[in-house]
């Protein structure tokens, strides 16, 4: 290999480990700031922002993180300013980050402020009920501290009316010297709440104190505890969710040419997928070893479903599990006839999935689209190695969107030894369970894949949805 040849092949591969790490890193760091260890969360954060290469797609969320942790540690100015950055780079969370911000001003003592972004914070929160009724609850908390019983009164009980199944909440009370509201924050990649309650107290002094209630469980036993406070909420969902219309397309790619390479498992994958999702009460459409043709036939009979589902009242659901690349900003699915020589190939024989999927599940009557991509594997293209990427890349959110990948993008997974590979056994076991949110399912399937791979494999997911979705109440 000629030297110019060999450096550019050294850059590429440092490139390409170093975003690696930053998205192992993030990981990381989420898991760190869920467990409260904010020093930690800011120092990993800080280092990952302090180098000039790391991926920038991180930025919105390393700040919105870090932010959030520096409020934690009473340091407002800094957070403020974090807050605001990931606002400029258009964080979607809007409501999160003003709401961090009032709790900010009033830190600072600045009363105004800190009302006005309460208000663009619950402005933001409209269309969740959950994250609404928590930020009235702790706004309750800031009227009562100010000597405003009665808009305090008012918070609290519109809180509760918002949503009652919180037991936090409903069991809240506010008078002049004593306040207890709940101030669950929603988090970033799994949407979950905080399992520990802040509670702030005011004092005779009337300066305030925060106090926090020890960690409910140790981490192995977080999904049981999850199902066992869910089960209150089942017969009001089942309620809610009882019109609902929900369509999947299951795809499984094996039989590819020599070439190629064939795959073990994604028939079995997709097979089992399905079966478990028409048990959630899925209409499923299941296409194995598919061609393009076939595959984009699959897709417009499934966009069909998706725009006839009655308004607001429709989940999509796309799996696929077989070879898939990412080339030019787009990730490519390839079906079984591809024949791939060059690299322009690509976008007349593979199907593109942000073009394709994600933007006609996005033109339909959908609530949430949730797309599940097991296609990490190596480039099954090696004579087309300059611009193919190892892996998937992350793909633009679209509306109302939950995108599960099974490891971070740029990295690859194997194909697995068994039935199923390692991300759809574990994400077969995570939708058998109850009373899970879908973020909560992703969060356990991670886990697991992780401690199973030897903390080889970082799964992956990435969300912009609204409301709740539970794949199984009982």
């Amino acid at each position: 290999m000629k030297p110019a040849l060999f450096s550019l092949f050294v850059l590429v591969m440092i490139t390409t480990l170093g975003i690696a790490q930053d998205f192992q890193e993030f990981d990381q760091g989420v898991a760190k700031f869920r467990a409260k260890d904010y020093e930690a969360v800011i120092e990993s954060f800080s280092q990952i922002l302090s180098n000039p290469s790391h991926n920038k797609k991180l930025d919105e969320d390393l700040y919105f993180y870090r932010g959030q942790s520096y409020y934690h540690k009473d340091e407002y100015q800094k957070s403020l300013d974090d807050l605001e950055q990931s606002i400029l780079l258009k964080h979607y969370n809007l409501g999160v980050i003003h709401w961090y911000k009032a709790r900010c001003y009033d830190g600072l003592g600045k009363k105004s402020e800190a009302e006005s972004n309460y208000k663009q914070a619950l402005s933001y929160a409209e269309k969740n009920k959950k994250v609404r009724a928590q930020i009235l609850a702790d706004r309750a908390n800031f009227h009562a501290k100010h000597g405003d019983k009665q808009a305090a009164d008012e918070d609290l009980a519109l809180a509760k009316s918002l949503d009652p199944s919180n037991k936090e909440i409903a069991g809240t009370t506010v008078n002049a010297s004593k306040v207890k509201p709940t101030a669950n924050v929603p988090s970033r990649n799994t949407g979950e709440e905080k399992k520990n309650t802040q509670v702030i107290v005011k004092n005779n002094s009337s300066q305030t104190k925060k106090q926090e209630t020890p960690a409910a469980s140790a981490p192995q036993n977080q999904s049981t505890a999850v199902q066992q406070v869910n089960t209150g909420l089942v017969p009001a969902l089942a309620t809610a969710y009882k019109d609902e219309k929900r369509y999947a397309l299951v795809i499984g790619n094996s039989n590819y040419n020599k070439d190629i390479g064939i795959l073990k498992n994604p028939v079995n994958d997709a097979t089992d997928v399905a079966t478990e999702l028409r048990k959630s009460d899925f209409e499923v459409q299941l296409v194995t070893n598919c061609t393009y043709v076939q595959l984009r036939e699959a897709m417009r009979k499934f966009h069909e479903k998706l725009t006839n589902g009655p308004k607001d009242q429709t989940v999509g659901l796309f799996y696929y599990a077989g070879h898939g690349v990412a080339y030019q900003d787009e990730n490519y699915l390839v079906p079984i006839d591809a024949d791939v020589k060059f690299e322009d190939d690509i976008l007349r024989m593979c199907f593109p999935v942000q073009r394709m999927v994600l933007a006609n599940m996005e033109r339909s009557n959908t609530r949430m689209n949730i797309v599940i991509l097991d296609a990490c594997r190596n480039n099954p293209f090696p004579a087309t190695t300059r611009s193919v990427s190892s892996g998937l890349g992350e793909m633009k959110r679209a509306r109302g969107s939950f995108i599960a990948y099974a490891t971070s993008p740029g990295s690859v997974a194997s194909d697995g030894s068994g039935r199923n590979g390692l991300y759809t056994q574990e994400l077969l076991k995570a939708l058998r369970k109850p009373n899970l949110t879908i973020e909560q399912v992703f969060k356990d399937v991670r886990m697991n894949v992780l401690r199973l791979s030897g903390d080889k494999q970082y799964t992956w997911d990435s969300s912009n949805i609204i409301g709740e979705f539970y794949f199984k109440l009982q």
